[in-house]
């Protein structure tokens, strides 16, 4: 038998997260970005979830042809661009979109000859100081370099077409891209191409900005809200409340009962002690499968159907959770660690960190499943 941790994916809800992300958009197409394995849901399952978007951005070049092979025919943009040549045949021979973020790429870019003509996007820093060329507010009178870059890449013989873009960030906080989008604003507006700027919380947001859906946003790139988690704080706006749904429920089993008198201490480092009789089970779950291992005590389970506390510290394999107001509860019993009934934001703000690392960082061990709700 294998092991009975396992994360169930729900295709459906993916593509009901898209739609609503499609619904947000105003008309523009929509990118769903599918990085990181489709946020660690698999690529495989890419194609049926996502076959409305107009397009799947990623950063892995061997998942785009994975993509390719199982039939995705509709664009695909490397977000991080080439790193080598080899990099840019591939993207020629499957048909790829690439980001250009700096000098050095484009250079390498003028100095192939590829197979056939690529879309590219040229990616600007705005405020985010990762990648992209900088742009800084401009004196009166004074020239944008972004036409400059624009020209230099169309009249290359390997450019197909070109999109301008950005990256926020800080759009889950109020008005938190506005200062970045007037900053793109200033050096694009006069310029008849394509733009791409939004993100998850953007296009949650973006209709609030005036005029800042008036051809600034032609192509969208939501991420963590397709996958059913909050691109903003859990404890203000929870995915929930955005009409959003689950898109992978990681689940287990009981595998041991032990009753606790006053005074007992369960797990490693014996960090948490009985204050009275406790009945405590222990879940085949731990931070091998990606369960992070900060989880203080405290942390909720779905435990047959009701919220079980964790208690002491989540070891490699194993996790304790404390079931004494649960007497259905028994080895066997299925126990939810984040999913459909218990949100995996609230878990991760409860462990200290963001809904997408416990989606990403789920190890090969974890079983995957599929499940339309």
């Amino acid at each position: 038998m294998p092991r009975p941790i396992c994360a169930t994916i729900h295709p459906e809800n993916l593509a009901h997260n898209l739609r609503l992300a499609r619904s947000l958009a105003h008309g523009a197409s929509t990118y769903a970005v599918v990085k990181a394995n489709a946020y660690g849901h698999g690529i495989s399952v890419v194609p049926r979830a996502f076959t409305e978007a107009d397009g799947l951005a990623m950063i892995e070049i061997e998942n785009a042809v994975a993509l390719r092979t199982l039939g995705w025919t509709k664009p695909i943009l490397l977000l991080e661009g080439c790193y080598d040549v080899e990099d840019w045949r591939v993207a020629a021979e499957y048909r790829l979109r690439v980001v250009i973020h700096c000098e050095e790429q484009l250079s390498l870019f003028e100095s192939l000859t590829l197979s056939r003509p690529l879309g590219l996007y040229l990616k600007f820093n705005t405020g985010m100081n990762r990648l992209g060329f900088k742009l800084l507010p401009l004196a009166a009178r004074e020239t944008s370099p972004v036409a400059r870059l624009a020209e230099r890449a169309k009249a290359h013989r390997n450019c197909a077409s070109v999109t301008l873009m950005t990256h926020f960030a800080c759009a889950d906080e109020p008005g938190g891209y506005v200062n970045q989008l007037a900053l793109f604003n200033s050096h694009t507006a006069s310029l008849a191409l394509p733009k791409s700027v939004a993100n998850s919380a953007a296009c949650f947001d973006f209709q609030k900005a005036e005029g800042a859906m008036g051809g600034t946003n032609d192509w969208v790139r939501p991420g963590v809200m397709l996958y059913g988690a909050t691109p903003f704080s859990h404890a203000t706006r929870p995915a929930s409340a955005l009409g959003l749904k689950a898109g992978m429920t990681l689940a287990t089993e009981i595998i041991g009962i032990q009753q606790l008198v006053a005074g007992e201490s369960v797990g490693y480092g014996a960090t948490y002690t009985a204050q009275k009789p406790e009945r405590i089970a222990i879940i085949a779950a731990g931070y091998a499968d990606g369960y992070p291992r900060h989880a203080p005590s405290g942390t909720p389970v779905i435990a047959e159907g009701r919220r079980a506390p964790l208690v002491g510290r989540v070891s490699m394999d194993k996790i304790t959770i404390d079931v004494t107001h649960i007497p259905a509860a028994h080895i066997g019993s299925r126990v939810e660690l984040f999913g459909e009934t218990l949100a995996v934001d609230e878990v991760a703000n409860r462990a200290g960190t963001i809904g997408y690392e416990l989606m990403t960082g789920m190890s090969a061990r974890v079983r995957r499943s599929e499940r339309n709700s």
